[in-house]
């Protein structure tokens, strides 16, 4: 489901959780992936609940939240694609999942999982990209 807020930011906005050794492993690298185009802040900044109070902290602790300058909140492998869109390189994700209902359940179930269980997947990982 996709929320909207009545004070978007200027710029695409990817919220995720500073806590998560494992989602500050892949903000690093999507950073790098989407340059200038993506502001990044963890949930726990007290600028996130200011500015965005239409969003449940719950939801934060849920999956990455990615706010559009037209104030549409995107969540779990749909704000990630959408993200990583803002590279012209890297926008053939997006389209897949768009495009293909298969393609878009499978990367929401694979989301939802790897979310559950991310201190394992942060062993797995390591703490740096």
């Amino acid at each position: 489901m996709r929320n909207r807020i009545a004070a978007p930011p200027s710029k695409p906005l990817m919220v995720f959780d500073g806590d998560c050794n494992f989602c500050k492993f892949w903000i690093a690298r999507w950073r790098k992936l989407t340059g200038e185009a993506v502001d990044y802040l963890p949930f726990q900044n007290p600028q996130v609940a200011k500015h965005f109070p239409e969003i449940p902290r719950e939801q934060f602790e849920k999956s990455v939240q990615f706010i559009e300058t037209d104030g549409a909140v995107y969540s779990g492998a749909e704000a990630v694609f959408l993200s990583l869109a803002k590279n012209p390189k890297w926008q053939w994700p997006l389209r897949w999942y768009r495009k293909s209902r298969i393609f878009a359940k499978i990367t929401e179930v694979a989301y939802r999982f790897v979310a559950k269980h991310r201190s394992f997947f942060s062993r797995l990982s390591g703490t740096h990209p």
